[in-house]
């Protein structure tokens, strides 16, 4: 018996002929499913029935956002990795795309750096749903200064934390530094993040962009223990 690797499959949501520019990543390889949706409402339903690997979208897909954001709301899709395929210079479209929940954008034509950008991207990252103190400092917002305050982890992977907090009126871009207790250890983890969407009302997708990998290890044995 020949025990075949699960299908890798990408729903690509666009108007447009992406076929040609994907084909040049690893979105081309044989091995993944490419699925092609090019109204809202077909996408929704093919997230659901395709089970994607990752979800490209257009960002001049009509209602892009809406989209986005729809993916986010529906508990049987919101895990899901989306990214952003954007042409030309930088559109404010795509901030508002990454508040609603994207994770990334990727922008045309596709160059060397988007096989990597779309591998991490497809290990959609094990979540443990918990809830943490955490402190938090702000290192970049220059609208109200740099100092810490308090916030609340509600769910956290190797590769980022949803973060709760009323205190600050965080946006998309900007930088912090963490200081965080895992549930049961002693020792804090540190870590430096970029805030990459803004989840709901005084909450926050951060994604680490330094911590070293012992910390990762922690993370990923906390993860593992909930039996995600």
């Amino acid at each position: 018996m020949v025990n075949s690797a699960p299908m890798t499959v990408a729903l690509i949501c666009s108007q447009e002929d992406l076929e040609r520019e994907l084909s040049r990543t690893l979105l081309g390889q044989e091995g993944v499913e490419r699925q092609v949706a090019t109204r809202l409402e077909e996408a929704q339903l093919l997230a659901l029935a395709a089970k994607p690997d990752l979800v490209m979208v257009d960002r001049d897909l009509p209602r892009a956002e809406k989209l986005v954001a729809a993916l986010r709301e529906d508990r049987s899709t919101r895990r899901l990795s989306i990214a952003v395929v954007a042409r030309g210079d930088f559109d404010p479209a795509e901030v508002a795309l990454l508040e609603a929940g994207a994770n990334a954008v990727l922008r045309l034509p596709a160059g060397a750096e988007w096989n990597a950008r779309l591998t991490s991207l497809m290990q959609v990252p094990i979540r443990r749903e918990t809830r943490f103190p955490v402190a938090m400092k702000v290192v970049a917002v220059l609208t109200w200064g740099s100092h810490s305050v308090p916030a609340t982890a509600l769910n956290v992977s190797r590769h980022g934390v949803l973060l709760e907090t009323r205190l600050v009126p965080l946006e998309v871009g900007d930088e912090l530094a963490m200081e965080m207790r895992l549930p049961g250890e002693e020792n804090a983890i540190e870590a430096e993040g970029c805030v990459v969407r803004v989840a709901g009302p005084g909450q926050f997708g951060v994604q680490f962009t330094s911590i070293d990998e012992a910390a990762r290890d922690r993370i990923r044995c906390f993860v593992g223990a909930a039996g995600a």
